[in-house]
């Protein structure tokens, strides 16, 4: 691997327009080309950005020999098969979170990018966060004690309408994919796979899960309370307690720009971001290093992470009752 990483991005939705932006300024970073389903699109998307190419489909970015990774951007129904083609190809994947629709398809994905020795990452930038980051190590390192609870939400408005990709079950669609994600992969990073998973579901007359509460459970004792909607602007907040102490991280938990650390006998100690919470630069540097250093996983985003956060998800699916077209066998 040259010192400039060669970028191609895959999608040219709201997400990809944010992380291409934080791409191009990061140092050792060059976006070479883009591809989607329809020329025109991906022409627009490489005139706004001054890519050198545009594809208007998948193959020609997966053959295209100046790309070392491709960043899969879009919806969740379509992870499998775009992170599938492009590590069959020969490159490097850094993809969207929810990694895929199941633990299977992720199961399938890092099966295939450790047997033939390429990276594979689920673009989880939260884990990639500096303070995200410093709260974990805070707690490995016992600032808190042991941890007893967490609890996180993700919440918007809403409404969405019955047309709205967020309410399509084809695509993946409902609270817990999109949003839920982000609470259940921060219990996660502090407390690893839970050993009982409770779910309680308000769902659409499409079948996907507008409103969902979620309650974890590890064998230490801990305990998790997690929650997405579609429907109601939750605060955004988390925090972790534990025997000797609580961190509480205020709206926008999963980009925060402060949090505060209470430990008994000590004043409260504030933490606070020195840059731009909501950069995905964090994310792409992560990439960039690994890639480097010819590492095909990285430590802040592993694999062996992401796939037990795909059992968490199929777990909470299963105790609501929501299933997607592409598991459900015909009759």
């Amino acid at each position: 691997m040259s010192d400039t990483v060669r970028w191609g991005i895959l999608a040219t939705g709201g997400i990809a327009q944010r992380f291409t932006t934080d791409l191009l300024a990061l140092d050792g970073a060059e976006v070479v080309a883009v591809a989607s389903r329809t020329e025109a699109s991906a022409s627009a998307f490489a005139d706004r950005f001054g890519i050198p190419r545009a594809y208007g489909e998948w193959a020609g970015l997966f053959a295209d020999e100046d790309v070392d990774v491709v960043y899969v951007a879009t919806p969740h129904h379509a992870h499998r098969a775009a992170a599938g083609l492009a590590l069959e190809a020969g490159k490097a994947v850094l993809c969207e979170k929810a990694l895929t629709l199941n633990a299977r398809e992720a199961e399938e994905l890092v099966a295939l990018a450790r047997g033939r020795g390429l990276f594979l990452m689920e673009a989880m930038w939260m884990y990639c966060h500096p303070l995200i980051r410093r709260i974990a190590e805070l707690v490995r390192d016992g600032a808190i004690g042991e941890v007893r609870t967490v609890q996180a939400d993700f919440g918007l408005q809403g409404p969405f309408d019955a047309g709205h990709r967020l309410r399509d079950p084809a695509v993946g669609g409902g609270a817990l994919l999109d949003l839920g994600v982000y609470p259940v992969s921060f219990a996660h990073l502090l407390l690893g796979e839970p050993s009982t998973v409770h779910a309680h579901a308000l769902l659409s007359p499409e079948g996907v899960d507008l409103n969902t509460g979620m309650l974890l459970g590890w064998d230490s004792g801990a305990s998790a309370l997690l929650s997405c909607s579609l429907e109601a602007d939750t605060p955004l907040t988390a925090s972790v307690t534990g025997t000797e102490g609580r961190i509480d991280i205020p709206r926008g938990f999963f980009f925060p720009e402060r949090f505060v650390l209470h430990r008994h006998g000590h004043e409260p100690e504030e933490y606070v971001s020195t840059d731009d919470p909501l950069s995905f630069r964090h994310e792409a540097a992560e990439v960039t290093r690994a890639l480097r250093a010819g590492e095909t996983e990285s430590p802040l985003v592993p694999l062996d992470g992401s796939l037990a956060v795909m059992r968490t998800l199929d777990a909470v699916r299963d105790r609501v009752g929501v299933r997607y077209p592409q598991e459900i066998t015909p009759a």
